[in-house]
């Protein structure tokens, strides 16, 4: 017996009439996670794709997320990797911090004209609340110079003694933690396949290693974004002249895949908004 309210039913129908249609374009399986990176969130994924009863080698997720825990993300890949040969993310607005590291674990990335990536700060739970990491990081450093250098006031002081030592080291791991998992996962997955323009060679491993620290480098660099929020477009991470170059897919390019993008995020914000919904996951399974 179907329990949904009308409305909801509705809702649920062309909702998934929208996730087929894209399915149908890219030939996967679609799963959506519009949500925080929080605790929790890999359990219901993984329950979300346990239900499908006739499972496709590759899946599209349909990622909006305003970041959290990196943890929570490593094992979300985990989880889809051990199903799933190819991971496409289909970025229709934001995938920002702890979402950018996971868009990275993909073999495809789409985005259109308007979306974005973030720089990869780390979020650590701090007095109940998210927090970046490298803000503490810049600001220790930035303290600790100005005290070997016998600059600082009395108010610096005081702030580079509450920096408590047990948060800096931990702050410091998750910031390793989203650079290492970036790296590996640059490397292994989206860079699978890159071959050498030149000499139409595969690229050695050492050498995709080596590009993915660069660009891990250039997305967890403070000081050139400025703020944990910092969008960064399509034309910034396939810019040469920001020297990340990565290679994203055009939504634009596919009118069938733009158009019922479109209709399903447009109802599902909407859907979301209405119900005061946080947290949103979707298969044709699992509503």
């Amino acid at each position: 017996m179907d329990l949904l309210r009308p409305v909801h039913r509705h809702t649920r129908t062309h909702l998934n009439l929208y996730l087929e249609k894209i399915e149908q374009t890219l030939d996967a399986d679609v799963l959506t996670i519009f949500s925080p990176m929080l605790y929790g969130l890999e359990n219901i994924v993984k329950n979300a794709i346990g239900l499908f009863q006739a499972r496709n080698t590759k899946i599209a997720i349909v990622l909006d997320t305003i970041g959290g825990y990196v943890e929570v993300v490593e094992r979300m890949v985990h989880i889809i990797r051990k199903r799933y040969t190819e991971v496409y993310f289909l970025i229709p607005d934001r995938a920002m911090s702890a979402g950018t590291v996971f868009v990275m674990a993909g073999d495809q990335i789409y985005m259109n004209d308007s979306s974005c990536l973030g720089p990869i700060d780390s979020q650590i739970e701090k007095d109940g609340k998210l927090v970046p990491a490298l803000s503490y990081l810049n600001q220790y450093q930035r303290l600790y110079e100005k005290a070997e250098s016998g600059q600082l006031n009395t108010a610096e002081l005081m702030l580079l003694n509450n920096l408590d030592p047990g948060e800096l080291y931990q702050f410091e791991q998750a910031r390793k933690l989203s650079h290492e998992l970036l790296t590996n996962w640059l490397s292994n997955y989206k860079f699978k396949d890159w071959k050498d323009k030149t000499t139409g060679k595969a690229v050695t491993k050492k050498k995709k290693q080596e590009r993915a620290e660069e660009i891990a480098e250039i997305l967890s660099d403070n000081e050139k974004w400025r703020s944990h929020g910092r969008m960064i477009t399509r034309d910034t991470l396939t810019s040469k002249s920001e020297k990340l170059r990565l290679r994203i897919e055009n939504i634009e390019n596919n009118p069938d895949l733009l158009s019922a993008l479109n209709d399903y995020v447009g109802l599902l914000k909407d859907h979301m908004q209405r119900e005061e919904l946080s947290l949103f996951i979707h298969t044709r399974e699992y509503f």
